[in-house]
């Protein structure tokens, strides 16, 4: 098999291609397009042929990354969305919830209030209403007035409506049949009902989640579309799969019909690359640090196994989500992360970037303000004839120049301002890297952390000393590991449903029943994808708390039909997770299950093993020295230090730093004290202080 990952990134688009029998790999890197991603991905793919003599028609599957979604919330450009909803719930998706993001400020802002995904007057209501908890129909729904809003809606200039009913997660008849009358008033209109999306209790999250699929929809489905017609008029005959916030990839017609699953799409990619990265050293604690050129991603992987963030921790740009998606904390943190003096006088990085246009100074596109890149190259860290392998020659005057400015400002020497452009980074890292370890009650000193993004073995083991973790992995192609996860995971779907059954009085056929709906719905989609009944593999799980509580805790639940027995077993499970998790249980208290979860997944080809890279030797490996830019216990320092080419290190011979190791795809610092092996792998393991 021959597969292509590529990964849509800030400043790059990274592209990775791998014959899964030669078992030979090829990387290549080309600017982002931001204007149209989707030319840079098509570009890179051919870019990436034509370098390596690859013919484009041969490649079986594309594995796409994409910020499409992301960047649509991010940046408040979304589609002009309308709403239609029950009557007396026009105001959900403003009222929100009694807690406010910060409880004891008055000036604060409230994304679903100041930047609505949904303004008011795109919000019509329809009599309609089902009884709880069968979903009884008490109301039916009014016909003649969905038909009204969506002629209302279609005059004001909507392009895209949710559909939001109060109890459809119980039953989506009525909003199925709200959808099919709105698209005979407004075929061309993008319409999503939240039963689709999120079938789950909750209304203000439910129905944002379908807001926020039907605001981001329109775009996704157009770039999707567009790519496709443009793989193929370029001769690509590959299959295209999207990855899901979920861990797994989708097809591009379940993307395109719920865009919402692609919010991390390419972060998601970056932890999956990372935790392969790590199985091939025998690593299985870590956190995964993938910094590119406007973002920090940071990801835990316990025992091998990446957390799901819960419904708590859900978030998209200050807006409640509630789909499956990877535990990952994003930061604006990256090589273009724009350094200033901010109105009180303070001395910031971040989380503004210069982006692939113009760039850092250094890039020579016309850059004017001081960047994390820049400081890089002001302190010797960067070589500026071999950045990305020679392609690109960085312009050492201009990163002087703007950093130089700042140092004015300032009043300190542009070594000190470069030197406190990084101590400020590389703090930010590591107060994002404790708040998803330390404040959750996680040691970092267990884990390895896994370096990677153009930027991450740059900042990794500075980072890492700040925390005390003692030892930091270098993936073999770190610019480029977010690619590779693309290629080492499968097709995954999910189903949920709300089932409300207390330990003290449940109907286990309700139960069984769930499941075997969800089995149905998820077998159907794979069915569609042409993947075979018996090749799917499940996993069960619940949501479960005690009675009285706001929020769950997931719970595996066994395959098969359940009994009183198996119950009563995930009961126990759920016990144990609560004390794991908060440090107590109440063994008396009644419990209740809420949702019923399954995940279906998929089998596709992955890349392989690496082959391990050549024997080489330290000599032959030396590029040359130089003075760089270090912090010692007497202040900032020159010393010389060695650069060497990676390809060219021996294997399982380690050496001390200070070092700059330089490859095609990122620079890794090891800075004095530490000690650097080049393993059979083909990672690099640094020992911090060692």
């Amino acid at each position: 098999m021959k597969l292509v990952g590529v990964d849509v990134g800030g400043t790059f688009t990274d592209v990775v291609y791998t014959d899964t029998e030669a078992r030979t790999t090829r990387i290549h890197k080309v600017p982002t397009t931001p204007a149209d991603p989707s030319v840079g991905v098509v570009d890179g793919i051919h870019g990436l042929c034509d370098r390596f003599g690859i013919s484009a028609g041969e490649i079986d599957h594309v594995f796409h990354g994409t910020t499409i979604a992301t960047n649509a919330v991010l940046e408040y450009k979304g589609a002009t969305t309308g709403m239609v909803t029950t009557a007396g719930y026009r105001d959900i998706v403003h009222i929100g919830r009694h807690q406010r993001p910060q409880h004891y400020s008055i000036r604060q802002e409230i994304p679903w209030q100041d930047r609505p995904l949904v303004r008011r007057r795109h919000r019509k209501t329809v009599r309609e209403r089902l009884s709880p908890v069968k979903g009884d129909v008490r109301v039916p729904l009014d016909e003649a007035a969905v038909r009204e809003a969506a002629r209302g809606l279609k005059a004001a200039g909507v392009d895209s409506i949710a559909v939001c009913f109060l109890f459809s997660y119980i039953d989506p008849s009525h909003e199925e049949r709200a959808k099919a009358i709105i698209l005979e008033e407004f075929p061309e209109c993008f319409v999503t009902t939240s039963a689709a999306v999120s079938p789950q209790f909750r209304e203000f999250e439910r129905f944002t989640t379908a807001a926020m699929s039907a605001f981001i929809g329109p775009k996704v489905s157009r770039y999707v579309g567009a790519l496709e017609r443009m793989l193929a008029a370029r001769g690509l005959k590959a299959d295209l799969h999207i990855m899901s916030s979920n861990g797994g990839v989708a097809t591009a017609p379940v993307v395109a019909e719920r865009p919402v699953l692609t919010l991390l799409s390419g972060p998601a990619a970056g932890v999956l690359g990372g935790a392969w990265t790590g199985a091939l050293s025998q690593r299985r604690q870590l956190i995964t640090f993938d910094v590119g050129g406007t973002s920090a991603d940071i990801g835990i992987v316990d025992d091998g196994r990446f957390a799901e963030a819960t419904a708590r921790d859900t978030w998209i740009g200050g807006y409640p989500v509630m789909v499956p998606m990877i535990d990952i904390h994003t930061i604006g943190a990256g090589g273009g992360s724009i350094a200033h003096v901010d109105g009180g006088g303070a001395f910031k990085v971040g989380p503004h970037s210069a982006g692939a246009r113009p760039g850092p100074a250094a890039y020579g596109h016309g850059g004017d303000r001081p960047t994390v890149t820049d400081a890089n190259v002001v302190l010797g860290r960067l070589d500026k004839d071999r950045f990305l392998g020679g392609a690109m020659a960085l312009d050492e005057a201009a990163a002087h120049r703007v950093v130089g400015a700042l140092a004015d400002t300032l009043g300190l020497s542009p070594r000190e301002t470069a030197a406190g452009i990084l101590t400020i980074i590389n703090a930010n890292m590591a107060n994002a890297i404790r708040s998803r370890t330390v404040q959750k009650g996680i040691d970092p000193r267990r884990f390895a952390l896994v370096a990677f993004g153009g930027a991450g073995p740059l900042h990794g083991c500075e980072v890492a000393a700040m925390l005390g973790i003692p030892e930091v992995l270098v993936p073999a192609y770190p610019g480029i590991t977010s690619a590779v996860g693309l290629l080492t995971t499968d097709i995954k779907y999910d189903a949920i449903r709300t089932a409300f059954q207390l330990s003290t009085g449940y109907d286990l056929g309700l139960i069984n029943q769930g499941f075997d709906a969800m089995r149905a719905e998820i077998t159907a989609q794979f069915t569609a994808t042409g993947i075979a009944t018996e090749a799917i593999r499940f996993a069960r799980a619940a949501d479960v708390r005690y009675v009285g509580q706001g929020y769950e805790l997931r719970i595996g639940v066994p395959d098969g039909g359940l009994d009183d027995a198996a119950l009563a077993a995930v009961f126990a499970r759920f016990h144990a997770a609560h004390k794991a998790e908060y440090g107590h249980s109440f063994e008396a208290s009644v419990i209740e299950l809420v949702n019923l979860r399954l995940t279906g997944t998929g089998a596709m080809p992955k890349i392989g093993e690496p082959a391990g890279p050549p024997a080489g030797t330290l000599e032959a490996a030396r590029v040359r020295s130089g003075p760089c830019v270090f912090r010692g216990p007497s202040g900032l320092t020159d010393v010389d230090t060695v650069f060497y080419d990676r390809d060219r290190l021996p294997v399982d011979t380690p050496f001390a730093g200070p070092a700059i190791i330089l490859q095609t795809d990122s620079t890794t610092v090891v800075p004095p004290g530490c000690t650097v092996t080049a393993d059979r792998a083909g990672n690099l393991l640094i020992q911090i202080g060692g």
